[in-house]
């Protein structure tokens, strides 16, 4: 592939990611979960409902999944109402 095409590729792949943190992002603020997406949309930041650290959430595994917890926890990325629940779930905990 010519550096051009790479170019281009790279990012189409980063349009795609983005949209799809914003597509958790907007479900989130549905359910009431406070998230805000960083400025270049490669990562969301999560925020507890209580005083705790934040999670970061980004898209990986090739573009399939969601991931947070350092990629311990992961959502497929074609059911963002789902991860949206579980990460709903997961920033609750005590």
């Amino acid at each position: 592939m010519n550096p051009i095409m790479a170019t281009v590729a790279e990012l189409i792949k980063a349009q795609d990611e983005a949209n799809k943190l914003t597509r958790l992002h907007d479900l989130l603020a549905e359910i009431g979960i406070q998230a805000e997406l960083r400025d270049n949309y490669s990562a969301l930041m999560v925020h507890r409902p209580k005083p705790g650290m934040p999670v970061w959430v980004f898209v990986g595994y090739g573009g399939g999944y969601y991931s947070w917890d350092n990629a311990n926890k992961r959502h497929p990325v074609d059911d963002p109402a789902g991860a949206a629940r579980e990460l709903a779930e997961y920033v609750r905990r005590p």
